[in-house]
């Protein structure tokens, strides 16, 4: 049996700051988002609750610059990527790991009227 295994995930959320981009040297720019996904559920006592997830999205390039310029804090996004883990130092010296997306691809969901921005 030939399988590939793929590394691809796929969100639907809001933005929760506006974008940050940045000229990170050598003439490449990378923009960071932070995407909230947001799922409802029923306890065992009827009662509705909701789970807010946060995920860290990463955008190179030419794709870096033309999102920044179309998305802001709350809008609506669907992300297409792949999962990378990194690590780093801490100021403290101490050994951090992070897992962020790797955007490939996007798509904007309308926004409602009165969240256009003028």
């Amino acid at each position: 049996m030939n399988t590939t295994m793929k590394n691809k995930v796929q969100l639907i959320g809001n933005l929760g700051n506006d974008p940050e981009l940045k000229n990170v040297g050598n003439g490449h720019t990378m923009l960071r988002l932070r995407l909230a996904t947001n799922e409802r559920y029923k306890t065992a006592e009827g009662e509705w609750k909701d789970n807010t997830q946060w995920h860290p999205i990463v955008v190179w390039g030419k794709q870096a610059e033309k999102l920044a310029s179309l998305v802001h804090k709350g809008s609506g996004l669907v992300v297409e990527g792949r999962l990378v883990q990194r690590s780093y130092e801490s100021k403290e010296g101490e050994r951090r790991y992070s897992t962020e997306v790797v955007l490939s691809d996007y798509q904007l969901l309308s926004s409602k009227p009165e969240e256009v921005r003028a």
